[in-house]
């Protein structure tokens, strides 16, 4: 199994000075590998292989003084991100998609370099931690979580933010097996999500959205700040951090709030059953996509997916087609327009919320499609009459209980 670990480094003046520097060495060299592969191909009329630009490494050494200062693993990593480049847009390309060519890295598109397999290690030196970097030096890091010990460092990735912090990425892989699923899951839920309230779920719980106005109204009074300033100037530098620290700020409170809220699903179901959304449909819509690119739903199924197969939860996404429509207690479909937060079905009479009788209908299929052993009860006599209503804030809140605390209502922001 393997995961990512993220932390916070405390580099120094000094330290942040050189980090920078080896960051710029990296992107010349990734520029000066793109420039050879394009004059390769033109001479041979075919991509080199990695082999081939790899083996050039010690020959550029002999010229390039520069590149002696930055550790041999860091420079082969280079030359494979490139390649990584191009099967990506090679994928593009066999989906259909216009794309060019690679382009030249300028410094502020460069941000990140990567040991792989040696060069590094976590040390306590002075009574804290620090991450012992080849030719760099002990940076001190911030191990707000502990990695398991039973862990593999794999690699490590040191990568500068727009707001100006170093972080450190490291690659671990870990000796064990993700338990199995069981075959009669006892504990399902369907999960319909949606913009105001994020999820609703077959058990009777809604958890509200996330409420990120505050944040936003900041980010475009620094946006419109940034906006009147010269570009490249001092001023306009210090507020271009500005900008980028209130994106940072939106962005880590809505994975905050993602995180807690798949792990939460992953570790109390054995079975979820959620809708297998296009995103990128529905971000091309004019009508509401600001919300649905602020819900990132894509971003919270694909947390979910993983942390369940961790967990040993069976995942299944489901066809999101009609599943709003059809009364859940009979199948009968009724139109209902966005207003409409009621289903009514005029068939069999079966009353309930419009995102719970989705969220019934979303576990019906994924319980279908995998066909293991269930409940066959309706939702008629399993549906709650009065849905627990949690707000968001319980779940950013930090070391809250994460909706653990499932019988007591809270009032709805």
């Amino acid at each position: 199994m393997y995961y990512a670990y993220n932390y916070r480094l405390k580099p120094s003046d000094a330290h942040c000075e050189e980090l920078d520097r080896h960051r710029d060495i990296c992107r010349q060299l990734y520029n000066h590998a793109l420039y050879r592969l394009n004059e390769y191909q033109d001479e041979h009329g075919e991509l080199p292989s990695m082999t081939t630009l790899r083996s050039e490494l010690p020959d550029l050494k002999e010229w390039w003084d520069d590149l002696s200062d930055v550790y041999s693993k860091v420079l082969q990593t280079i030359v494979e991100r490139l390649f990584d480049n191009l099967k990506g847009l090679s994928k593009l390309k066999e989906n259909g998609y216009g794309v060019g060519q690679l382009k030249w890295k300028p410094p502020r598109e460069f941000r990140s370099f990567t040991y792989s397999q040696s060069g590094f290690k976590l040390d306590k030196k002075g009574g804290q931690t620090v991450l012992s970097l080849s030719k760099l030096g002990d940076i001190p890091i911030r191990l707000h979580r502990a990695i398991p010990d039973d862990a593999k460092l794999k690699q490590v990735t040191v990568k500068k933010e727009p707001t100006g912090e170093w972080f450190a990425t490291f690659g671990v892989e870990i000796d064990r097996e993700p338990p199995e699923p069981p075959e009669n899951p006892e504990k399902c839920v369907g999960i319909d999500v949606g913009i105001l309230k994020y999820v609703h779920d077959t058990d009777g719980t809604a958890v509200g959205s996330l409420d990120l106005s505050a944040e936003r109204e900041r980010l475009e009074r620094e946006q419109r700040s940034l906006s009147r300033k010269e570009h490249g100037s001092n001023n306009w530098e210090r507020q271009r951090r500005r900008v980028a620290e209130c994106h940072a700020n939106l962005r880590r409170k809505r994975r905050d709030f993602l995180h807690k809220l798949s792990a939460y699903y992953a570790r109390e179901y054995d079975f979820v059953a959620v809708e297998d959304l296009n995103v990128k449909v529905m971000l091309e819509s004019p009508s509401n996509s600001r919300n649905t690119a602020s819900a990132a739903w894509r971003t919270f199924l694909s947390l979910l997916e993983y942390k369940c197969a961790r967990e040993g939860t069976h995942f299944v996404a489901v066809n999101p087609r009609g599943t709003t429509k059809e009364c859940a207690a009979c199948g009968v479909s009724t139109e209902k327009p966005l207003w409409v937060r009621e289903h009514s079905c005029p068939a069999c009479g079966f009353e309930a919320d419009r995102d719970a009788n989705a969220a019934w209908n979303i576990l019906s299929r994924g319980l279908q499609d995998v066909g293991v052993g269930h409940s066959e009860r309706t939702p008629v006599e399993t549906a709650l009459p009065v849905d627990t209503s949690v707000s968001a804030k319980r779940v950013v809140e930090s070391g809250s209980p994460t909706l653990k605390e499932r019988t007591a209502p809270a009032v709805s922001e």
